[in-house]
Formats: C-alpha cells, sequence, structure tokens
C-alpha cells in the first residue's frame, strides 16, 4: 500500500511541477496575473449566467401568464377597456 501512495504523490508532484513549467514558458513572470484573470473572468462567467437564467425565468413567468389568459400584473382577468362615460357640456 506504501508504494501505491508513493506513486501517487510522484505523479501529482510531476503534474504539477510540469504545469508550473508549461505556465512559467507561456506567461513567464505574469502566470500570477493571469491566474487572477481567469478567476475574474469566472466570476464574470457566472454573472451571465445566473443573468441568463434570471431573464429565462421572468420571460416564462410573462410568457406562461399570457397563454392562461392572466395578466402579469396582478389582477387575475384580463382587462378589457370600459367605455368612457359621455362627456356633456352644458353652455349657458
Amino acid at each position: 500500500m506504501a508504494a501505491q501512495d508513493y506513486d501517487s504523490q510522484l505523479l501529482e508532484s510531476v503534474s504539477v511541477r510540469r504545469r508550473r513549467l508549461r505556465d512559467a514558458l507561456l506567461f513567464g513572470a505574469q502566470r500570477q496575473r493571469r491566474a487572477l484573470d481567469e478567476r475574474l473572468g469566472k466570476v464574470f462567467t457566472g454573472v451571465v449566467i445566473a443573468a441568463v437564467l434570471c431573464a429565462g425565468c421572468v420571460g416564462w413567468s410573462f410568457i406562461s401568464n399570457r397563454l392562461i389568459g392572466q395578466s402579469p400584473y396582478g389582477s387575475s382577468s384580463p382587462v378589457q377597456p370600459s367605455s368612457s362615460p359621455s362627456v356633456t357640456s352644458s353652455a349657458r
């Protein structure tokens, strides 16, 4: 069992070393900045996905309420235009 642990530790350290060498070769001294940029990109992507999901939920709610026949503005039945009262002016 100790041999398997040693092998897995060795493979892990080799992969970490390769990743560090690759990053140093590709990005040089700015590799720490690249890590920060990646994290900011992930945060921005998460915010965009959340906004799209929220817009989808609002759109789905609006469409489903329209299909059921309810007004999305709180009344349970569609608002029908009422005839305006006739305005009479009395001229004297």
